[in-house]
């Protein structure tokens, strides 16, 4: 493994990771409570365990709320930039996959700090507006993506508890 430098993938990863944890467990939190008493009681009242009736009554009635807060963490930390470029540094390189620990340990830069960044130089008029448009674009396409693939999650599980 390469040396660590202070600026690196990793610790911007663990930062954010670490920054996302509240917001994640805040909105599950509200999630499990909002799952109607009668569920539970309905559980208990069939001889089901404490252990069953969280696993199989109350995560599965509250998943559209659990996939929810993970959707608005991971938009967050998308969106967050300036936490991820103290922690990453600002050497705009493409990291590939077949070396990704060893990318892990390098300097990057974040897809909103190289539109800035691109914004700011003196270059091709076209060119920039294109590779800005083309960063912007990457991010609204991940953005609905994940957007999607939580309604479709929300659909699936308000249809069984509804």
């Amino acid at each position: 493994m390469p040396s660590l430098r202070t600026f690196n993938v990793l610790s911007a990863s663990i930062v954010v990771g670490i920054m996302i944890i509240p917001m994640v467990s805040s909105i599950s939190e509200d999630a499990l409570s909002a799952v109607p008493d009668s569920l539970r009681e309905a559980a208990y009242g069939l001889g089901s365990t404490k252990y069953d009736v969280s696993t199989k009554v109350v995560v599965p009635a509250a998943t559209s709320g659990i996939v929810a807060s993970y959707v608005l963490a991971i938009s967050r930390a998308i969106g967050e930039t300036m936490a991820v470029t103290m922690a990453m540094g600002m050497s705009p390189q493409m990291p590939f996959f077949p070396n990704v620990l060893r990318n892990l340990a390098e300097s990057s830069q974040t897809m909103t700090a190289a539109i800035v960044q691109i914004a700011g130089a003196d270059q091709t008029p076209g060119a920039t507006y294109e590779a800005m448009f083309a960063i912007g674009m990457t991010l609204f396409g991940m953005t609905l993506v994940m957007n999607v693939l939580a309604e479709l999650v929300r659909r699936r599980f308000q249809e069984a508890y509804d």
